[in-house]
């Protein structure tokens, strides 16, 4: 029952999202422009601003991009042996190696250990975010409709503000610069990201059409990213030199449905939304009866 009750308000806002877009049909790639290229670079420069930095963050480094890279790996091989596409393979990647730690893996960590454990979990979120705007953007440029290779996925990732956002914030707080009252304006700004992103998930739900799902995509997508993944995780960080409950969080989070945000770069680029869309529906939902499981074994 507990943990229904931090997961009712997240699941909350997707439903308002859902029900606004059945009721006033919006174009849902304008709201993830805005969430992308305006909303995320500023949460993520208020981070890099405010965090102090220290060496367990190179080891959180470590587990999430070799974590990302492990079901990449898994997901190309799949993808060879059922002769998929290339614009399939990328939908796919975006599906499985991209994990949703920012409006649900955050709050549940809150949950479940408190404050002390916020640290770990901004870190990855703002990680996660990173990995996704490089990484992910590559793949979603990579598999789009109009892709014409390496060159124009690379020139795509150039384009997010959000890595910026980061490298501005970082040298900030390296060199303790003031920023003053424009502090309360960033904050303002950055507090929109996580809502609105929520909510453009909710609205893209909502245009899924059940009959045109394709089963075999989206059941990959689910054992991949809620069975494997905490696995894969748990070997990763079996070896770290880090304190017990970090270790904890890092398992916890692998466990997170698909990211919210994959949905707006396939929207953006046009890399079968349909299937990316769909893996986040499907993973959401289940992790209700998978997330309990892995908290119960890790704890």
């Amino acid at each position: 029952m507990t943990f229904i009750t931090i997961l009712l308000p997240i699941f909350f806002v997707f439903g308002v999202g859902y029900a606004v877009q059945k009721f006033f049909r919006f174009d849902t790639g304008v709201f993830s422009k805005l969430a992308l290229y305006v909303l995320v670079p500023f949460l993520v420069f208020r981070t890099f601003y405010q965090e102090s930095i220290n060496l367990s963050y190179m080891y959180i480094a470590i587990y999430m991009v070799g974590l990302c890279l492990i079901i990449i790996l898994i997901v190309t091989v799949l993808s060879r042996f059922r002769s998929y596409s290339e614009q399939e393979r990328c939908a796919l990647v975006l599906s499985c190696a991209f994990t949703n730690n920012g409006n649900y893996g955050t709050p549940l960590i809150l949950f479940l250990f408190g404050t002390a454990s916020m640290d770990t979990a901004i870190v990855l979120m703002v990680l996660q975010q990173l990995l996704m705007s490089t990484l992910g953007v590559y793949y979603a440029a990579k598999g789009s409709e109009n892709a014409d290779g390496i060159r124009s996925a690379l020139q795509s990732v150039r384009k997010m503000p959000m890595v910026y956002g980061a490298i501005i914030g970082l040298v900030f707080n390296s060199f303790d610069l003031p920023i003053g009252r424009l502090q309360d304006g960033v904050t303002i700004i950055a507090d929109a990201a996580i809502p609105l992103i929520m909510l453009t998930l909710g609205m893209q739900l909502a245009n899924i059409q059940l009959g045109s799902l394709d089963f075999k995509k989206v059941s990959t997508a689910l054992i991949l990213k809620l069975v494997l993944a905490p696995m894969i995780a748990a070997l990763i960080v079996w070896w770290m030199p880090v304190d017990p409950l970090m270790k904890q969080i890092m398992i916890i989070m692998a466990a997170t449905p698909t990211a919210a945000n994959t949905t707006m770069y396939a929207i953006q680029f046009k890399t079968d939304p349909q299937t990316v869309t769909s893996s986040t529906l499907v993973t959401t939902l289940t992790s209700i009866a998978t997330m309990p499981v892995v908290i119960y074994l890790v704890s």
